[in-house]
């Protein structure tokens, strides 16, 4: 779902990121085989961007030794930016040879493939595999971040921000089912169990069950959906990038007389326009309410989850949405105090001691990938 560039930096698997003191580049021609346990071709491949890197595992920790990104339309299939990419790694350090390789995609595991929905080819695990010569995982994006969130340290503020309840509380993740909800250019959804002693992540489509209205507001934005899509909308209709491209032209349409900054938004490609709503929210009344409702079905979104799974170990709020507007769901404590809404008096009690997470790492889904073809070998 997230398809901003990676940051470079080492991840471990508990405790703090290590410091990032070079560049890539650097890092490249000095890193030496023996450096790591082992070595991963990693890739995070959406609609917009496929990022690629070479992640060196030692021990607990996970590197980005080198990494590359791509325009997905712009390429005929997966194995052409990938052999460009090993092949600059190895004109540049010979020594440096992935081992395995997994791939995360924007779509549906069907044995060892995805069909990308908004991309022009899919990702064939097993063509992969046959040129390359090394192991190939094909997983969900969503898996891959779930992957992720099991190397993060919930106490460090650069990879994670707590969000305290209206009480003020901050509730510290326990043993039990995480749950990720993730709006991006669409709405992830996947969740992990720790039984035996292992953590185990979980695939799910959750984003396209039904749109969580809470109000009447939200109930006439529901209907003009179903006008559009003709069936009642799922919730990615509201929660992502796309959810707030509808939900502003649903408000800008709603109260007629656009302005200039409404006009110039409609004008814009479907796909530029939830950045330019976000950004214009401080002084448009529609972006405004946009982002607003946004952040209230996400809210709600992430209620229904935690009713559904009792995520003892906290929800995580990972896509580039919430990191990136983080003040429209600390502000007015919007988010929580939607969040910990309920009709039962057991349930608001659930919801009221429920660790809420938003994560903050772009780079998740290739660490993510990278732990993916570690565990899953």
């Amino acid at each position: 779902m997230r398809e901003t560039p990676p940051t470079k930096q080492a991840l471990p698997v508990a405790g703090t990121f290590s410091s990032h003191v070079a560049g890539v580049y650097y890092r490249l021609m000095k890193s030496s085989r023996t450096a790591y346990d082992t070595i991963v071709l990693a890739g995070d491949v959406g609609g917009t961007n496929t990022n690629l890197a070479l992640i060196g595992k030692k021990g607990g920790s996970f590197t980005v030794i080198f990494d590359r990104h791509y325009k997905t339309k712009d390429e005929k299939s997966l194995l052409e930016p990938v052999e460009r990419f090993l092949a600059e790694v190895a004109a540049r350090n010979s020594a440096l040879k992935p081992e395995r390789c997994c791939i995360s995609g924007a779509g549906a595991v069907v044995g060892r493939t995805i069909g990308l929905t908004n991309a022009p080819w899919s990702i064939d695990g097993v063509r992969l595999e046959e040129a390359l010569g090394i192991p190939v995982s094909v997983i969900n994006d969503f898996t891959a971040v779930s992957y992720g969130i099991l190397l993060l340290d919930h106490e460090n503020p650069k990879q994670i921000t707590r969000l305290p309840h209206t009480d003020g509380s901050l509730p510290l993740p326990g043993r039990g089912v995480r749950a990720i909800l993730g709006a991006g250019t669409g709405l992830g959804v996947a969740y992990v169990v720790h039984a035996n002693n292992e953590d185990i992540v979980m695939a799910s489509e959750g984003g396209h069950t039904t749109l969580p209205v809470y109000d009447e507001v939200s109930r006439q934005f529901q209907a003009w959906l179903e006008g559009r899509y003709g069936f009642t909308p799922g919730a990615e209709a509201g929660i992502s990038g796309q959810g707030i491209a509808n939900l502003f032209e649903f408000f800008a349409l709603s109260r007629g007389n656009l302005d200039p900054i409404a006009k110039k938004i409609l004008e814009a490609p479907f796909a530029e326009r939830p950045a330019l709503v976000a950004t214009s929210a401080d002084r448009n009344p529609a972006c405004r309410d946009a982002m607003d409702a946004f952040v209230k079905l996400y809210a709600r979104k992430a209620a229904d989850m935690a009713a559904t799974f009792l995520p003892a170990g906290g929800i995580y709020l990972a896509g580039g949405i919430a990191s990136k507007n983080e003040s429209w769901f600390l502000g007015e404590n919007r988010f929580m105090s939607m969040f910990e809404k309920s009709y039962a008096k057991h349930i608001r009690n659930i919801l009221a001691g429920t660790p809420v997470m938003i994560v903050k790492d772009y780079s998740i889904s290739l660490y993510g990938a990278a732990n993916a073809a570690v565990s899953l070998s």
